[in-house]
């Protein structure tokens, strides 16, 4: 299960609202690569496959494909303001280890794929 706070839930919907399409949703996944072994992908969709797993937070529809649900269980999304502007947080239980930057992790069972230049 993943949670959505309501800070990230109400910006992400005005996001949404800004596209001007009804059939847009939030997908978050999961594939290999960054620094760490694997990179989240939080983005647009209006797809969804057979595979995917479907999911409503207030209103809000979130699709996870198949592949990604076993890093994500326990996620959490989060948006913060700050001075330098705002931005989206990820906290994942199931990460043994992240990068510098946020965006890239592992877990104890996984290591992923690096990226050859060890960028995020």
């Amino acid at each position: 299960m993943i949670t959505i706070s309501d800070t990230a839930n109400d910006k992400i919907k005005e996001m949404l609202e800004a596209e001007e399409a009804p059939d847009l949703f939030l997908r978050v996944g999961v594939k290999e690569g960054g620094c760490s072994g694997f990179s989240y992908g939080m983005g647009f969709d209006d797809e969804v496959a057979d595979t995917d797993k479907e999911m409503e937070f207030n209103g809000l529809k979130v699709v996870v494909d198949n592949d990604s649900i076993k890093y994500l269980n326990g996620l959490i999304i989060d948006y913060k303001e700050s001075a330098m502007g705002g931005g989206f947080t990820i906290e994942n239980p199931n990460a043994s280890a992240t990068c510098g930057c946020g965006s890239s992790f592992r877990t104890a069972t996984d290591a992923g794929k690096p990226s050859a230049a060890g960028e995020c």
